[in-house]
């Protein structure tokens, strides 16, 4: 089922971890409509890197497979509201990171991960974006600069 015109749903809710666990990763109604808002939220994404295909190495996370993953509760990969990408096509994940922190695009989180994906949410409807742009590494969590 396609989400938008780039986006499946199949591409937010699929997880080999999930498959490997035996792990059920289906959204509920309020996921799914959470997924609509991340699917237009990547358009805009997509756009803004010139029209790259975008690779979603992870979205949608079920409670139980988050926490398989060893990620917090508090995620919002679990409202659907959230994706990890790359877009090799556009550059490496420090030009996406800069180029999208440098836009406009109404995100909650940008945040650089591990200098290997870019983590990225966006607001649920009716809220105001937050545009909170952060690099995560063995260092830690600090402001992106």
């Amino acid at each position: 089922m396609q989400l938008s015109d780039h986006f499946s749903l199949k591409e937010f809710t699929y997880s080999d971890t999930a498959i490997r666990l035996d792990i059920d990763n289906t959204p509920d109604q309020n996921v799914f409509i959470n997924l609509n808002i991340l699917a237009e939220g990547l358009e805009t994404v997509r756009t803004k890197l010139d029209g790259n295909a975008i690779r979603v190495s992870s979205g949608y996370r079920s409670l139980i497979l988050n926490r398989a993953l060893h990620s917090k509760d508090t995620s919002q990969h679990i409202l659907g509201l959230a994706c990890d990408f790359a877009c090799p096509g556009f550059g490496n994940v420090n030009d996406v990171m800069r180029t999208l922190s440098q836009s406009g695009i109404e995100f909650q989180q940008l945040i650089l991960e591990f200098n290997s994906w870019i983590h990225i949410s966006f607001p649920p409807a009716g809220q105001i974006a937050k545009r909170e742009i952060l690099l995560i590494d063995k260092q830690g969590t600090r402001f992106y600069r």
